[in-house]
């Protein structure tokens, strides 16, 4: 099947939890007195972006039987996104992060369960076939079985022609193993992957500070990969372009960042939305960092309202 002609557009995989974001901005999680309660994720969250930005999606990952997981599935109805890929287990509770508001980068604190209980049967083989970007992060590749199942249907899309997409977003708390989280992220890079990467990605999973130059030669140079993007906040992106040169865009300016939860989520959604109707990797960027904009104005998920990112166009 030509790429191009596959009908669905992204399967969004990994972990899907339960956020509860601090209400006092840019307080510590120990100052925080009153938290909200939303659905989190980041595949989750990328997956629910690009339903609202009417792709076809399919979001692959594991909850609880409980009353959290029972909200998530009526988000998921509610959004009219398909639960047919979403595993209900019926032992292990509703994961949940308690996440600090912030301008910056967030403090949280992750409480795990249900959330990377992802089997292997969950990834069809005609499910593979259909797709045009299997996306899966960091985070999702930490624990078994979610990792192995993840790896082999990564695996198996390429081979059927899909783009492979990771954002890798290490952090120690969810993988102490620091030698173990290279060791599988290598695997899951050697694919060559559309990689989205931030600074913060890079001193936690590294233990160093390197220049842009260097994050781009580490991983093009020792680990292969040629289409990476790393984020910067509110300085925007760098990518290199077709002739290995690294190129900045600037963030969108906006008046008053409300909450930056998700906002690299967002930022992703608006990148691989693009990419899907094979535009430019430039602007499939400049979607992205709009996006990332709408996201930082709005608390929570992205508003009802985005005719501000189709006038990106």
């Amino acid at each position: 099947m030509d790429w191009t002609e596959k009908p669905i557009d992204v399967i969004s995989t990994g972990e899907i939890l339960i956020d509860m974001i601090g209400q006092q901005m840019n307080h510590s999680l120990s100052e925080t007195e009153d938290f909200q309660r939303f659905l989190g994720g980041s595949p989750a969250n990328v997956a629910l972006n690009l339903n609202s930005l009417k792709l076809n999606v399919r979001f692959v990952g594991s909850i609880g039987h409980d009353g959290l997981g029972k909200y998530i599935l009526n988000e998921f109805e509610s959004n009219k996104l398909s639960i047919e890929n979403l595993r209900l287990d019926q032992t292990l509770p509703t994961s949940i992060i308690i996440v600090s508001k912030t301008s910056g980068t967030p403090e949280f604190m992750p409480y795990r369960a249900a959330d990377y209980h992802i089997q292997e049967s969950q990834f069809t083989k005609r499910l593979l076939q259909q797709t045009k970007v299997f996306h899966t992060t960091c985070f999702a590749l930490s624990k078994q079985p979610a990792q192995e199942a993840i790896l082999k249907a990564a695996r198996q899309a390429k081979n059927f022609g899909a783009e492979l997409s990771i954002d890798l977003n290490y952090a120690p708390q969810i993988w102490s193993n620091k030698a173990e989280a290279v060791a599988v992220i290598q695997k899951y890079l050697q694919l060559n992957p559309l990689l989205k990467i931030s600074e913060d990605d890079v001193n936690r999973l590294l233990d160093t500070s390197l220049s842009h130059q260097e994050i781009f030669d580490y991983f093009q140079s020792k680990l292969g990969v040629n289409r990476i993007y790393l984020t910067l906040g509110s300085q925007g992106v760098k990518y290199l372009d077709k002739h290995g040169k690294i190129i900045h865009l600037a963030a969108q300016p906006i008046k008053y960042v409300k909450d930056a939860t998700g906002a690299g989520d967002a930022f992703w959604s608006g990148f691989l939305y693009g990419y899907t109707k094979s535009l430019s990797q430039e602007k499939c960027l400049k979607l992205g960092l709009k996006l990332a904009a709408i996201k930082l104005q709005n608390i929570g998920g992205l508003p009802k309202d985005l005719k501000d990112f189709y006038d990106t166009f």
